[in-house]
Order: structure tokens, then C-alpha cells, then sequence
């Protein structure tokens, strides 16, 4: 059995199956550490019976700078997915999609306009898993991903699903893969 529980400074002594994964980002510990300590409810553990960490989510609550208003890329205030990642032996039991549902419950009661994520345009599976869970393409972002071994870029794919705020669906388009923006045009 698995529960969901908020993520603590221990834990980053458990989750190394969890991070030994190739499609999983590895920060350093000052990165979690401050999302621990700025966003701590959206800071997500998925424990195992014997302690170890399934999985977790990293979100925050964000927008673009206010002198930013007026241009198009503008983004009012949403929650972003940081990383979202599964132990393998851990997949395919629907944790992924417990561990990011929780997060949208919890951030529409701060009355987000949508949430967001960024996944590698490669990646069809993760596509495809939150398309299920209603997330679309809202724009294509030219050489979001950068290996800083060999300097290779992949386009990365900016996914939405709006929350109740959004009635209107104002933060969503249709064909967001044909919207294109450079790394630069992202906040």
C-alpha cells in the first residue's frame, strides 16, 4: 500500500529509486529544499509501506512579473508542475495521476487560473498520460531542453488544463503545437 503524504527534508535521504530513472530530473538539494520551503503543501511524497519514496510532485504557484502584463506571453497566476516522477517498479498503478490530481485540488482552492507543465516533445507516454487526465498543448517552446553535456536541444511541449477559475478556458487553444516561442519568451 502507498500513501500520499507532504514531502520532508528526510525524505531526499528515500528517493534515490525513485530519482535513478533516465527520464527523471535530478536537481541539486538546494533546489528541493527551497520548494520545501516555499511551497511545502505542494510538495508531494508517495511512501511505500517500508518507507522508501514511489514517487513524488513538486509544484508552486507562480505568475509573470507584473511590467510583463501587456505582452503576449504573459502568464496570471497558475501552479506549475516542476517534476512529477514514479519509481519504475512503481508504474502503471495509476500513482502518477493520484499524485497530480492532488495537487490540482489543491491548488484551485487558491483559485489558480490553470496549471502547466513542460514535458519533452519526445516523450509520447507522458503525452499521451496527461492528455487522459485533460491536459492540451498550449505552445511548443523551441530548444527548451538543453543537454549540458553535448549541448543537443529538444523542443519541449507547454501543457494546460484548466481549473474552475477558468470557466471560459481563456488559458487553453487549440493546435498548441503549431504556437511556437523560444526559451527566452518563457518565464
Amino acid at each position: 500500500m502507498t500513501s500520499l503524504r507532504h514531502f520532508n527534508a528526510m525524505d531526499v535521504f528515500k528517493f534515490n529509486a525513485t530519482n535513478l530513472d533516465p527520464l527523471t530530473e535530478t536537481y541539486d538539494l538546494e533546489f528541493y529544499f527551497s520548494y520545501l520551503a516555499r511551497w511545502p503543501n505542494l510538495f508531494i511524497a508517495a511512501e511505500a509501506q517500508d518507507g522508501t519514496i514511489t514517487g513524488y510532485m513538486m509544484g508552486k504557484l507562480e505568475s509573470s512579473p507584473s511590467y510583463l502584463q501587456f505582452s503576449e506571453h504573459y502568464l496570471p497566476f497558475h501552479a506549475h508542475v516542476t517534476a512529477l516522477t514514479v519509481a519504475p517498479h512503481a508504474r502503471r498503478l495509476v500513482l502518477a495521476q493520484i499524485l497530480t490530481r492532488s495537487l490540482e485540488r489543491g491548488v484551485d482552492e487558491y483559485d489558480a487560473w490553470f496549471v502547466d507543465l513542460y514535458v519533452r516533445r519526445s516523450n509520447k507516454i507522458a503525452q499521451a498520460l496527461y492528455g487522459k487526465m485533460g491536459y492540451s498543448v498550449y505552445r511548443r517552446v523551441l530548444d527548451y531542453y538543453v543537454d549540458g553535456l553535448t549541448g543537443d536541444a529538444e523542443d519541449g511541449l507547454d501543457m494546460r488544463k484548466p481549473l474552475r477559475r477558468d470557466r471560459d478556458s481563456k488559458h487553453i487553444r487549440e493546435n498548441g503545437e503549431n504556437f511556437t516561442v523560444t526559451r527566452e519568451d518563457v518565464f
